[in-house]
């Protein structure tokens, strides 16, 4: 009789021992999720942020890329005289019209690739 108390008491001491042992495991996996979750939320929405703000707070649009290029050509030397249009779409800037020189047009595809909100010029400005 006393060697099965003995087991039974050895029984005992072990579902006590690893019932927490699981239950602590659940709440560090589940730590682990909401922990990754949360960094994930972050990151999305550090995101569009970055993406859909100035830094002056205004919304950047389409329109309001175009704008701002627009203005960042005004008293630019090497642009005197030019001819640009600028068409935006979707933060992607498209240059065409025509310049007076290659630096002129390296220079316009500069500013506007240091614009704030675009991701991506496309230059095809000509030369004349």
């Amino acid at each position: 009789m006393k060697t099965g108390c003995k087991i039974l008491g050895a029984i005992a001491l072990m579902t006590l021992v690893t019932g927490p042992l699981a239950a602590q495991e659940r709440v560090t996996e589940g730590a682990a999720n909401t922990k990754n979750a949360v960094v994930k939320g972050a990151k999305v929405a550090a995101t569009k942020t970055k993406d859909g703000l100035s830094k002056t707070g205004e919304v950047m649009t389409d329109a309001w890329i175009t704008t701002r290029v627009h203005s960042r050509f005004v008293g630019e030397p090497l642009l005197k005289d030019s001819d640009i249009s600028v068409d935006t779409d979707h933060h992607v800037v498209t240059l065409k019209g025509t310049v007076k020189s290659r630096t002129g047009r390296t220079k316009a595809g500069d500013i506007t690739k240091r614009t704030e909100g675009v991701h991506r010029v496309v230059n095809r400005l000509t030369i004349g």
